[in-house]
């Protein structure tokens, strides 16, 4: 469950900085906000390609 903690963490991460972006106007957050989605994205990957192998084999 290690992938899904991390996963659960970059996502409190990424509302900390899109709050700060969206509510306050702070850019280097958005900057912030951007690598923590694509973070996200990748940790999501990781959790299928996990997922599929368990499942199958």
């Amino acid at each position: 469950m290690n992938l899904v903690e991390q996963l659960e963490a970059l996502v409190a991460e990424a509302r900390t900085n899109g709050n700060d972006f969206y509510l306050k106007g702070n850019k280097s957050a958005g900057t912030r906000l951007r690598k923590n989605a694509q973070d996200i994205k990748n940790i999501a990957q990781e959790i299928r390609k996990d997922v599929s192998e368990k499942k199958n084999g």
